[in-house]
């Protein structure tokens, strides 16, 4: 057994190098694997990976080779939850820039009209993408008195709750993402879909920065097209586009969506008995 216990990734070439004897891999959102790291290691019958979302893995390519490829679903639904929630308070309620505000010396005391947020009550929260996590947002939000919309899933017949992705841009006061990164998702949140928001509302991201298109969200930011952003997952990991760092109505942090100690434990848990059920011949308890 080799474990890799450095900070960043692997690189390929090294990868499939400690690959090529190997009859699992245990793997995290940073570890590319390739249809060419897959074909460096013919022994291979597992990747079990440490997240829900699998768009690190060529999983096509693994299984023309028969490579069984595994996730880490429901474990994680209520920690990437809770800090959706968390993201919303902090930007509607401008949290973290009241911290900064602090921080550098700059509070004067109170106003009146001091930094005015908005509140939740009543307003639509659209959610994009009605997977696990996407439910357990929507679970939560009865409790803050909003109304809860999905973006409806193809074009076949729509549930009561679901509205075309361009009405729920329309409509929505915090829109918050959590649909899989895959090819069509790319860019879904562009500059046009900033321009159909209402200038009062505010994006939230936990699911995969690809989604949003950083660029234009921080047009839509400096324009206030849009009210506020905040992010937990970025295009190209961990860069962050700079336009971003210099605004105020936009909350960054570094993918914590399921960053509790229950959780990645939980995580890990699941993906180590994934990976030893293939190897002793027994189906993965979560196989894609």
């Amino acid at each position: 057994m080799e474990v890799h216990d450095q900070p960043g990734a692997l690189p390929a070439e090294e990868l499939k190098a400690r690959l090529a004897d190997k009859d699992g891999l245990i793997s995290v959102v940073t570890d590319k694997v390739t249809a060419e790291v897959l074909d460096a290691a013919p022994q291979l019958k597992v990747v079990s990976n440490i997240a829900v979302g699998y768009d690190n893995i060529d999983v096509p390519a693994a299984k023309a080779r028969g490579i069984v490829v595994t996730n880490t679903p429901d474990v994680l639904n209520e920690a990437v939850a809770e800090l959706t929630w968390g993201l919303i308070f902090a930007i509607t309620r401008r949290l973290v820039e009241g911290d900064r505000l602090i921080r550098r010396g700059a509070w004067k005391g109170w106003a009146l009209d001091f930094m005015l947020g908005s509140e939740l009550a009543g307003k639509q929260l659209g959610i994009i993408g009605r997977g696990r996590i996407g439910e357990a947002v929507a679970a939560k939000a009865p409790v803050f008195g909003m109304q809860v919309r999905f973006a409806a899933r193809g074009t076949g017949p729509r549930a009561d709750d679901e509205l075309s992705l361009d009405e729920l841009l329309v409509s929505s006061d915090v829109i918050s993402i959590h649909a899989p990164m895959k090819p069509a998702n790319r860019h879904l949140i562009d500059r046009k879909s900033f321009a159909r928001m209402k200038r009062t509302a505010f994006l939230i991201n936990t699911a995969r920065g690809p989604i949003v298109d950083e660029a234009g969200l921080a047009w839509a930011l400096k324009e206030r097209l849009i009210a506020g952003a905040a992010l937990d997952v970025y295009e190209r990991e961990p860069e962050v586009t700079e336009a971003l760092l210099a605004l105020e109505n936009v909350v960054l942090v570094p993918h914590l969506g399921s960053a509790t100690r229950e959780t990645r434990t939980a995580m890990i848990d699941l993906a180590v008995r994934n990976a030893v059920a293939v190897l002793e011949g027994q189906p993965a308890f979560t196989p894609l």
